[in-house]
């Protein structure tokens, strides 16, 4: 079983790197979409993925199109706080994809507008904070679909 995270233009090094590191223990193929705001070689990132970097499968696109173009037949879904349905409210299977956008942005606009049947987010109190951390988020929503999946190829 193998999810696969995909991130829009991150934005904060430490962010990417405790990602990868759910990624290393899930699993979970992580897509990385440029331009990314850090160099693959910052040692913040490299810090935060600790020493999991070789159990995890990276690759890196150009553009989110480049993702879309690979994987025709992919399922994805697209983390937003302008979302109306909960990440809870889908039935998630092997192979699909989860999207999340720039940290201090999100995901564009147009993205979501065109895939607003998939657009997930999570609840929170929206009148004190804006959104959850990036890789708190991701960590949700994996965790969700794995344990959908019965933690399949997890102890």
């Amino acid at each position: 079983m193998a999810f696969h995270i995909v991130l829009v233009e991150p934005e904060i090094p430490a962010n990417t790197g405790n990602i990868s590191r759910t990624c290393a223990a899930t699993g979970t193929i992580l897509h990385l979409v440029r331009p990314l705001g850090f160099d693959t070689d910052d040692r913040t990132l490299k810090r935060a993925g600790l020493d999991y970097w070789h159990s995890v499968q990276i690759m890196y696109h150009d553009s989110f199109q480049e993702v879309r173009e690979l994987y025709p037949e992919g399922r994805f879904y697209f983390a937003s706080t302008r979302a109306t349905r909960y990440y809870t409210d889908f039935e998630y299977r092997d192979g699909d994809f989860f999207v999340f956008g720039k940290e201090t942005k999100g995901l564009p606009q147009a993205l979501i507008d065109e895939n607003l049947e998939t657009c997930m987010k999570m609840p929170m109190r929206t009148d004190h904070v804006r959104s959850l951390n990036l890789s708190n988020s991701v960590a949700i929503v994996i965790y969700e679909a794995l344990r959908q999946n019965n933690f399949i190829g997890l102890d």
